[in-house]
């Protein structure tokens, strides 16, 4: 078998990665109406946001028929305070059982063999893939030895790629594969890449930035073909990720590069659309994508806060229509603001279940604020951080406000 031809063969719950453009993982922006969405407009895979093991770790699943929507959750144990008896479950983890059936990655942030075994078991079953985050540079996945920080610990982070091929692929047919970014030298990399298509995994992603680059600095290229002539020889499906901004482009960089895939990210959470050929129609207007992501939002009962962050991607910041959503706390103020009448019935029934008031206060009893608080995950609450997050946001898309205004709208968006 020659080195053109090898290929780590991909179980057959699993998905292989080749000729792919998929939907990246990322933090809010990839909860499930994000990805019905992706999916709608053509991605052939989608990430998961990133997901901790101990999250994970103690969940109960539940499936609900109606909706066809599976859920992990939990009780909330976060904060000095004991929670009421009757206080809802937190959900960590949602997927909709058919229209993501293998074609769902789940990405585990972990620094810990035993612990991504015991978290990846949970939800083995119901995905296409496991991928391990060892690319994510931010804090809240470094400061335990996750994400970016898994680069500096390249045993560890094989011994948790060998556990995971070990005790999930056998049991559960699905491939194991690991995202991460460049080292500093193209020798160095080299040396990771090897090691990493060594321990059984069926992929890897490489964004092409180093760990202290941001988003706004150009995705480095020139070592792709390196990378991709390593996971070839060891029959590793190699995805590229960073400045992909639409399926034509992505195919032409497949090419150019001899990847067998491409990831997109900003450009999808800005319009999903992006999914589609110019030949499909190519990127649609923003109104009709927005449109479309309420109609998911509303089947799946997403999160309020969540549903109005990504509405805040999707709309152009200088379009009225970002400013008019800004004091909406309710889908059906929203749905009121932007005309979409025939959606009213529904978003007043959502509202309704997640307990927000319909006419627009926004307020919640006790219990609900408190469950919300604690949601998501398990993570530590980061207001402070979000709201410099959206004036960052604000900012970046163009959107002039003072101080004492721009603070108002922040906290309206935050709500």
């Amino acid at each position: 078998m020659t080195s053109e031809s090898k290929k780590v063969p991909v179980p057959c719950n699993g998905v292989d990665y080749r000729g792919k453009v998929v939907l990246a993982p990322m933090v809010r922006s990839g909860e499930l109406p994000s990805r019905l969405l992706a999916l709608h407009y053509g991605a052939d895979l989608v990430w998961g946001p990133e997901t901790v093991d101990r999250s994970m770790i103690g969940t109960t699943r539940r499936y609900n028929p109606e909706t066809k929507i599976i859920e992990w959750t939990r009780k909330p144990s976060q904060g000095a305070k004991k929670p009421p008896a009757d206080i809802k479950d937190s959900i960590i983890y949602r997927m909709h059982s058919e229209k993501e059936a293998r074609k769902l990655i789940f990405q585990i942030g972990t620094s810990n063999p035993d612990l991504a075994v015991e978290a990846a078991k949970l939800v083995a079953a119901d995905v296409a893939g496991i991928d391990v985050n060892a690319g994510c540079p931010k804090p809240f996945s470094t400061h335990d030895g996750m994400g970016a920080a898994l680069l500096r610990s390249p045993d560890k982070l094989c011994a948790i790629l060998e556990a995971l091929v070990k005790n999930i692929v056998p049991e559960f047919e699905i491939g194991i594969s690991v995202k991460i970014r460049l080292l500093d030298t193209a020798q160095e990399t080299e040396a990771l890449v090897r090691r990493l298509v060594a321990t059984g995994i069926t992929g890897l992603t490489v964004h092409c930035r180093t760990t202290p680059m941001r988003p706004r600095e150009r995705a480095i290229r020139g070592q792709l073909r390196m990378i991709a002539d390593v996971c070839r020889e060891a029959g590793v499906a190699c995805v590229m990720n960073g400045d992909v901004e639409n399926r034509d482009q992505a195919m032409r960089l497949i090419q150019e590069f001899g990847v067998d895939g491409a990831m997109i990210a900003t450009a999808a959470e800005k319009n999903s659309s992006c999914f589609q050929t110019k030949a499909q129609g190519g990127l649609l207007p923003w109104n009709e994508v927005v449109e479309k992501y309420i109609r998911y939002a509303l089947e799946v009962e997403n999160k309020f806060g969540n549903t109005k962050y990504l509405l805040c991607q999707l709309i152009p910041g200088k379009q009225p229509a970002y400013r008019s959503i800004s004091p909406c706390k309710s889908y059906t103020k929203i749905c009121e603001t932007l005309g979409l009448g025939d959606l009213l019935d529904r978003a007043r029934e959502v509202d309704l279940i997640l307990d927000i008031d319909p006419d627009g206060s926004g307020k919640k009893n006790k219990k609900t604020s408190y469950q919300s608080a604690l949601a998501a995950g398990g993570q530590m609450s980061q207001s402070r951080s979000s709201t410099s997050q959206v004036r960052k946001d604000l900012s970046e898309r163009g959107v002039k406000t003072s101080s004492g205004s721009q603070s108002a709208e922040t906290m309206a968006l935050l709500a």
